[in-house]
């Protein structure tokens, strides 16, 4: 009976602690499944992440020993009224060493103290402690897998903790598309990565990794592996008392670069630093990942392989320890995602500039449908992203090092990553100036020597498959710059620039996809490319005076100008250069190619110190051509609103299709080259010129348009904005709005619980801001309604499927509105009784009566537009619908339909208005005191059951059992905690 009550005691002690725990989070579950011999089974991993309560990493602006960080944070708190607070103990090998951040601990009612250590001028930031949990299970995959493939597939929560794919994907997607639909030879393909890129050549050439020291962050490794002789050092990160590895990732990948036997490595003679950052259960703090970072500059490791990623490039304790690793010469690799074959997807920090992103192909060339693509997302919604990844190499079925021994096949790009990671460690040792390899310098023979896959875009590829003997001849005869270095190989002379792209080339399809879908014409919005500068020369540096346009004039290069905007340091070893391309008038009605290049002077300091104050420079330049067409006619141009598009991380923003519950954040960028492409390619085969606005409504010239295109907007309206545009409708504009849920009953049931400010945080809108939609078509007297439905339907003899759409709740006497029967979601949602709603208003056409008076059409759902939601695509309703803003055509299935009813005036139905009470980042008090009285409730409710089973085991007959051993008490997994990547 003792034994029972301290059972139960535990029971209440466990129930109540977690009653801070946010509602948004699935519990992982853990299973360890060793399977030797296993030929149907999928290796899968799930990462999710969250806040620690009451924990802070603060942040100081140099290294200092631990005294002094402790005197800098007591001198910082004593003059607030804060005493109960405490440093943590992070009790691992960098702790005997300065550094650069602690972790403390303050209690929830003397929150003022953050302010107060902000203030402290050794402080440089103050940022949530944050967990990380990974799961692995195995599960019943493809019959076709060989004996012992397991493909690696995981799931990644980002900061805001909401759970999304992430690096791998284990349903065996990477073969070639359209494997089923035809009969062909299969060849044999050899799985020893190694051998297949070569490595082996530089092997008999004497070269094997010796003296390179190169760390892996991962889950461990065992002491006696049979496949490793030179683990230099194990390091153990986590709160276990163990250093091997409990799970056979870590092993894996240390096998990919420095196995010695049978699935051979890159690097054998490599000295292995392993990092185990990672615990049985799969549990990482970012404050574990911080030490070890320091812990890794402090033992000077050359390459550092991160086979984890994340959608939030704004995390900024993680990237500014990242910028500082490659400062200090660290060649970082990481892996670029697995959210293909959506673009715009690219996971941090694989998408960094002086980090070496890597994408996946098969054994067949072809681009693994897991890889991530481009482009970075950092620049919207303002720019144009970045071209990653920078190289992509093999990284489905390669094989590695079992836990034991033996070897197994993984696919995913965290296989890719330490692919080209062991690559680059065997590189590194084959030079014999070793001062001369750094981040730049690898990074530029890589992507230089690298094998452009044909067919294959940018975005993709980025400069191609990873070729290892052409970026060993590069490296072998490289001196550090920022200008080109001439290679020669037996087949070609290839370039090695400084920049990401090497040219731009709007003439070249497909690999410059999307720049080269479209020419370019006086008029239209300036085609922007964002260029990546990598700077061989040093870790700091800067472009001297400005880039300078020199037109070809035989080559019509006067017929364009270009803009530009640049890094003002480059630091560490990289900077963008943004150049803004647009037409002449002289060649308004002008068609041919145009021709020029953009020089650039990179200087950084010189080297030896006897040069005080010197610099080194270099030039480089970067080719242009375009081709020009004569400006298209008004009603053929569609501009495409990329200004009040939002994204995360800025904001918490939900998925616009609510049934997208293992993937709710909406994280695409929503622009026309990302989850929008297929809309977009689709414009361009109808002969619709596509432009992007990436400034406010004030800012564009709307005579040269037809139709203004909104999808899906999250931003709030200027009155300027609102203003301007009714006079451009006036004047001949037509509007297409393809809207999306808003209801803040709805948004509350989304929101989730920050344990760490003890904060209910809801979305910054819905599906798309209705609120401020109904500001800007007020004029018209048009509005949204806050309805929430779903449903499939007919339309035109369409078939059509309605996601989470709002309906239309006012709209002109006059004009043209369908209906359909839905399923009300918002009741769903709410958990109340889901009823189907008989004629909701879903689509609006009305003309503006003023002579000359543009179009103006509404519809309540974007999903069928969207690549990463759609389940049927409504092209050809868009199709219909520019038909009739551009040339005035009403389709006649539409005017015509059955569907069609009298509009709404209104009456009778609250527009939606934003949210109010709970605020984003205000913490609700009342809600918040609500958790421990539900948790207490909860603990009496399982308190009473164990009660009545025991009295129930006591009225039982005895009987004598077998002697069992005691059970032990399973550690209890908490939900994990905010990511950095």
């Amino acid at each position: 009976m003792k034994l029972v009550n301290i059972w139960l005691l535990l029971l209440v002690v466990l129930l109540c602690g977690k009653k801070h725990l946010g509602d948004r989070l699935e519990k992982k579950s853990f299973e360890k499944a060793p399977c030797p011999g296993c030929s149907h089974l999928t290796l899968k991993v799930e990462f999710s992440s969250t806040v620690v309560e009451y924990e802070y990493i603060v942040a100081f602006n140099g290294y200092f020993t631990a005294k002094a960080r402790n005197s800098f944070i007591s001198s910082a708190l004593k003059s607030s009224e804060v005493d109960n607070w405490r440093i943590l103990p992070r009790n691992n090998p960098s702790s005997d060493y300065p550094s650069d951040f602690e972790v403390i601990q303050i209690k929830e009612k003397q929150k003022a103290g953050l302010l107060t250590l902000e203030d402290h001028p050794n402080i440089k930031r103050v940022t949530p402690q944050r967990k990380v949990f990974r799961s692995l299970k195995f599960a019943e995959s493809d019959a076709l897998v060989p004996c012992n493939e397991t493909r690696w597939s995981q799931k990644w929560q980002s900061s805001r903790p909401l759970r999304r794919a992430s690096l791998s994907l284990g349903s065996g997607f990477w073969h070639a598309t359209g494997r089923h639909s035809s009969r062909r030879l299969l060849r044999a393909i050899p799985r020893q990565v190694a051998q297949t890129l070569q490595a082996d050549v530089l092997w008999q050439m004497g070269y094997t990794g010796a003296n390179v020291r190169v760390a892996v962050f991962d889950t461990g490794l065992s002491e006696k592996h049979p496949h490793f002789k030179n683990v230099k050092e194990r390091t153990n990160w986590t709160n276990e008392r163990t250093l091997d590895d409990g799970l056979g990732h870590g092993t894996f990948v240390a096998g990919v670069i420095a196995s010695m036997r049978e699935c051979q490595g890159f690097a054998p003679d490599a000295e292995l630093h392993i990092f185990r950052v990672f615990t049985n259960n799969q549990v990482s703090y970012t404050s574990w990942f911080l030490d070890a970072f320091n812990y890794a500059i402090l033992k000077k490791i050359d390459v550092l392989n991160l086979s984890i990623g994340g959608p939030d490039f704004m995390d900024h304790p993680f990237v500014d320890k990242v910028w500082e690793l490659t400062a200090n010469n660290v060649i970082m690799v990481s892996a670029i995602g697995n959210d293909g074959p959506l673009y715009g997807t690219l996971n941090n920090p694989a998408d960094q500039m002086d980090v070496i992103g890597v994408g996946g192909i098969d054994f067949e060339d072809n681009i693994a449908r897991f890889s991530s693509r481009g482009m970075t997302t950092w620049e919207l919604p303002g720019g144009y992203g970045r071209v990653k990844p920078d190289v992509v190499t093999y990284g489905a079925g390669v094989r590695g090092s079992g836990v034991k021994g033996g070897c197994r096949a993984l696919s995913g790009t965290s296989v890719a990553s330490p692919v080209v990671a062991g690559a680059v460690t065997l590189l590194v040792s084959t030079v014999q100036k070793r001062e001369l390899v750094n981040p730049a310098s690898m990074k530029q023979a890589l992507i230089a020597s690298a094998r452009r896959l044909p067919g294959v875009n940018m975005f993709e590829q980025g400069h191609g498959k990873l070729d290892l003997l052409r970026a060993y001849q590069i490296l072998s005869s490289y001196k550090p710059q920022a200008s080109v270095i001439v290679a020669i190989d037996e087949d070609d002379v290839s370039v090695l620039s400084s920049l990401s792209p090497s040219y731009i080339d709007l003439t070249e399809c497909p690999y410059m996809w999307p720049y080269c879908s479209q020419p370019i014409y006086y008029g239209g919005m300036p085609t922007i490319v964002n260029v990546t500068i990598l700077n061989g020369m040093g870790v700091t540096g800067r472009i001297v005076d400005k880039p300078d346009w020199q037109p070809y004039l035989p080559q019509n290069g006067d017929n364009i100008e270009v803009a530009f905007s640049y890094s003002s340091v480059l630091w560490p070893w990289s900077g963008y250069l943004a150049i803004s391309i647009s037409v002449t008038k002289k060649a308004a009605s002008w068609e041919g190619i145009a021709q020029g290049h953009v020089m650039i002077t990179v200087a950084s300091p010189a080297e030896m110190e006897s040069k005080n104050g010197a610099e080194q420079m270099s030039t480089v330049k970067l080719p242009v051509k375009v081709k020009i067409i004569p400006t298209p006619p008004r009603s053929k141009r569609v501009l495409w609103d990329q200004y009040h598009n939002l994204r995360y991380p800025p904001g918490y923003f939900p998925r616009d299709n609510l049934r997208m519950k293992n993937d709710p954040l909406d994280w695409n960028g929503d622009h026309i080259h990302t989850n929008f492409r297929d809309m977009y390619q689709h414009l361009r085969s109808m002969g619709y010129f596509v432009e992007v606005l990436g400034s406010p409504f004030t800012c564009f010239d709307a005579t040269q348009y037809g139709t203004l295109l909104m999808v899906d907007s999250e931003e709030e309206y200027f009155p300027e904005e609102i203003a301007k545009l009714r006079r451009d409708v006036d004047n001949g504009l037509s509007l297409v709005i393809f809207s999306d849920w808003y209801n803040t009953s709805v948004m509350r049931k989304v929101k989730f619980y920050d344990e760490n400010t003890r904060q209910w945080w809801m979305p910054d809108t819905g599906g798309a801001n209705i609120p401020a939609l109904n500001e800007l078509l007020s004029v018209w007297n048009m509005g949204f309604s806050d309805g929430l439905y779903e449903g499939e339907f007919t339309l035109a003899n369409h078939d059509m499927y309605y996601a989470s759409g709002c309906s239309i709740a006012k709209f002109p006497e006059d004009g043209i509105v369908i209906t359909q029967t839905f399923k009300d979601q918002g009741l769903e949602v709410l958990k109340q009784e889901t009823s189907v709603v008989e004629n909701v208003p879903i689509l609006g056409l009305y003309q503006i009566p003023a002579e000359g008076g543009g179009r103006i059409v509404l519809y309540g759902d974007s999903n069928c537009l969207d690549d990463s939601h759609r389940q049927k695509d409504c092209f050809w309703l868009l199709d219909a619908l520019l038909q009739y803003t551009s040339y005035g055509v009403t389709p006649p299935s539409l005017s015509h339909s059955g569907n069609r009813q009298r509009p709404p005036s209104g009456m009778g139905s609250a527009a939606p208005e934003r949210m109010e009470g709970i605020m984003p980042g205000r913490y609700n008090q009342e809600v918040g005191q609500t958790i421990p009285v539900f948790a207490f409730l909860g603990a009496m409710v399982v308190l009473a059951f164990f009660v009545v089973q025991i009295n129930k085991a006591k009225s039982r007959p005895k009987r004598r059992k077998p002697r069992v051993k005691r059970p032990q008490l399973v550690q209890q997994v908490h939900p994990p905690k905010t990511p950095s990547v």
